[in-house]
């Protein structure tokens, strides 16, 4: 799995802060989605994929390897 973000279309919801900390933050300045670990653990899989799924403006981008 790989993850990242699109930055210009965050709008700091923290969705995927609040589903899988261990992989997404938000930065100081604006609120805008961090990916902490673009390739996180197998355990975390899951979690990754519901971030993906809530985050309201389609920001968070996983891919299957």
């Amino acid at each position: 799995m790989r993850v990242s973000a699109r930055t210009d279309r965050c709008v700091s919801s923290g969705q995927c802060v609040l589903t899988a900390p261990e992989v997404f933050d938000q930065d100081d300045d604006q609120g805008l989605v961090v990916v902490l670990d673009p390739e996180p653990a197998p355990g975390l899989h899951e979690r990754v994929r519901e971030a993906e799924a809530m985050c309201p403006v389609q920001a968070v981008l996983v891919r299957e390897d």
